[in-house]
């Protein structure tokens, strides 16, 4: 059974060990880790909204043909927690294969120790841009 990706279990260590009073600042520190868009989806053009994210939230997820995954995050400055989510996932999945996104766990932002530190509403946000961005990976290497 494969694990989730080894970067991405850093990440996921280093919240949950973090004093409460750190961890929204160390979360803003990955609102800024999201790449720009490419070219062909400056439009938004085949991304997914997430409306369970108070703020507009778009994504995409590729399966490659060596069966490593590229994801894409759009979401707007003003909402940096929500950006936040993108720039870990961004992060700790980049490089990662298929079966390791299918392997990260559902409860991912529980186990950082988020939800003590944000409301309840934004880490079903969270949840929610975790559970499409694994649904579009099954769907494409079914």
């Amino acid at each position: 059974m494969p694990e989730m990706p080894t970067k991405l279990a850093e990440i996921v260590d280093e919240f949950a060990a973090a004093p409460r009073d750190v961890v929204l600042e160390m979360l803003l520190e990955y609102s800024d880790v999201i790449p720009p868009l490419p070219e062909e989806l400056a439009g938004r053009e085949g991304m997914e909204q997430v409306p369970e994210c108070q703020t507009a939230f778009f994504l995409r997820a590729e399966v490659n043909p060596d069966r490593t995954v590229t994801t894409w995050f759009d979401c707007p400055p003003e909402a940096p927690t929500t950006r936040a989510f993108a720039g870990i996932l961004a992060e700790g999945l980049a490089g990662a294969s298929a079966a390791e996104v299918l392997a990260v766990p559902d409860d991912l932002y529980q186990r950082m120790g988020l939800a003590q530190a944000i409301s309840p509403l934004r880490v079903r946000g969270g949840t929610a841009i975790l559970a499409r961005l694994k649904r579009q990976v099954r769907e494409q290497i079914s």
